[in-house]
């Protein structure tokens, strides 16, 4: 039987087939297209997901280094400080820096006003003074503590103007109860010719934030402490302190130990030492919560100078993050018992050679630079040809009657002696004239000598000035006669054994 068109429809079995086709091969087509769509769309709303996740992340980190960074207090200390500076040795990115650390007494504000009762000088003093002295090669820290019963030259009313001339001894604590940090490190800088770049303060509220943001700190005291002026007491051996504990023990003088200043510097710098392995142990810089706590900590209490904020703190930082606690070395300033008042005490000579180190940024633990090598140009003018006059600069009584001997039997002309009116550092040769090659022979003599032109007319004698550090005579190569040279018995030079002492941060915490 064969079917005939339909003419109420007009359509045929082969247009329906066709239509039936088509549509098949659409749904067909929308299954193989739609798996590849899906993931399509879902990679779209991932990345949408991601995008504000960022976002959120870059806006909360912002909203973080605004906050800790509005946490500080600036201070402009320009005028305080003056524009009669050291020359800096460098910079964040290419030199040494110093970091003057100032801790402050001070009784007012939240979380200090339960420490004192009194009995205490009205004002802020700054108990706690470290120069924290980072490397130029960036591979180690030197932390100086000053003792704050220093007698030390500081200007009048803190006056930055005042030439160091007109200066007078004061306690060094009372520097920044009379002008705050810029008076501080006027005299620093005064007194050791070493540039701050920076500075920051931190009051007692602070230091037991940033010890309860670290989770506490472990300490070690041979012996048991009990001192009612700092409010604390402690079992002998090993702990871990809280913040309000950890203040008690760096403040803790007159019940332990010799009840020194000296004594409880040495207890900070153990303490010191246990901060910097605790940061390390805990692994603060990988903890971001832990991270962030400890800057809100640190940050709500510190006054800083105002080029110092949280991107230069940064920088430095990432500079010297990878310096291990092995190579952050604590130092107190040499001292010794100030004559007119015993319960006070004055830097020692040896206190020179620890500026002088930070000055030339070598490292304390590395032996002292050998003296430079007398040149290998021969020397074109013999001893007896010349006249030589001695300056004893060094502050070391007979010296330079010491040094005429040593040049007098190597056949020089008549050497003589004097007294200089100043201290120098080093042995430094002067000439006139045509006299350099003569003078060249006599810095044979003295290893590593400065040797230059004199602004005076000396005439044909050569001057020898001896400072602190001056190396001992030894022989010229054309030198005359073979009598030996008498053996020194004298020397301005200073020398850090048993003098300057330092700890390293990776010490046992009972050491």
């Amino acid at each position: 039987m064969q079917f005939e068109p339909d003419d109420q429809t007009g359509v045929d079995d082969t247009e329906l087939s066709r239509s039936v086709a088509r549509r098949r091969a659409e749904w067909r087509a929308a299954l193989r297209t739609g798996p590849r769509d899906r993931p399509r769309s879902r990679r779209r709303r991932v990345l949408v997901i991601v995008g504000a996740v960022a976002s959120l992340l870059v806006i909360a980190m912002v909203g973080t280094y605004l906050r800790l960074n509005g946490n500080i207090d600036r201070i402009d200390v320009s005028k305080m400080v003056g524009t009669n500076r050291p020359t800096p040795a460098g910079n964040l990115a290419t030199g040494p820096l110093n970091i003057l650390l100032i801790g402050s007494d001070v009784r007012e504000g939240d979380g200090n006003e339960d420490y004192g009762t009194g009995n205490w000088e009205p004002g802020q003093h700054s108990d706690t003074n470290i120069v924290m002295h980072i490397s130029g090669d960036r591979k180690s820290v030197t932390m100086v503590s000053i003792p704050r019963d220093s007698m030390v030259p500081s200007p009048v009313d803190c006056d930055a103007a005042a030439p160091t001339q007109a200066w007078r001894v004061h306690q060094w604590n009372q520097n920044f109860n009379t002008g705050g940090p810029g008076c501080v490190i006027r005299t620093l800088e005064g007194n050791t010719d070493i540039f701050i770049n920076h500075f920051a303060v931190v009051d007692f509220s602070g230091f037991k934030d940033m010890v309860d943001a670290l989770g506490g700190v472990p300490v070690c005291t041979p012996e048991a402490i009990d001192d009612p002026k700092a409010k604390f007491t402690l079992s002998a051996g090993r702990h871990t302190l809280d913040g309000e504990q950890a203040l008690g023990y760096v403040r803790t003088r007159y019940s332990v130990g010799d009840g020194s200043d000296i004594g409880r510097i040495k207890r900070q710098q153990a303490f010191l030492s246990s901060v910097a392995q605790q940061a390390t142990d805990s692994k603060l810089l990988l903890r971001p919560d832990k991270l962030l706590r400890f800057l809100g900590a640190a940050t709500s209490s510190l006054q800083m100078d105002e080029d110092f904020g949280l991107g230069p703190m940064k920088d430095i930082a990432a500079s010297v993050k990878n310096i291990g606690v092995d190579k952050i070395q604590f130092v107190t300033v040499p001292t010794e018992v100030y004559p007119e008042d015993e319960n006070r005490v004055q830097w020692a000579p040896a206190a020179d050679e620890l500026w002088e180190a930070i000055r030339t940024d070598r490292d304390l633990s590395a032996p002292a630079p050998a003296p430079s090598p007398t040149s290998t140009v021969p020397l074109t003018v013999t001893p007896d040809k010349i006249q030589v006059r001695v300056v004893n600069a060094s502050g070391v009584s007979g010296l330079a009657k010491q040094a005429v001997a040593a040049l007098a039997v190597q056949g020089f002309d008549h050497p003589t002696s004097v007294n200089g009116d100043g201290a120098a550092k080093g042995a430094t040769i002067e000439f006139s004239g045509d006299r350099a090659e003569a003078a060249r022979t006599v810095a044979a003599a003295f290893p590593g000598a400065t040797v230059k032109k004199s602004a005076v007319d000396l005439g044909q004698r050569i001057r020898v000035t001896l400072g602190v550090g001056a190396p001992d005579v030894v022989a010229v190569p054309n030198r005359l006669g073979t009598q030996p040279i008498p053996t020194p018995t004298l020397s301005s030079t200073p020398t850090s054994s048993g003098t300057i002492q330092t700890r390293k941060a990776d010490a046992d915490l009972c050491s």
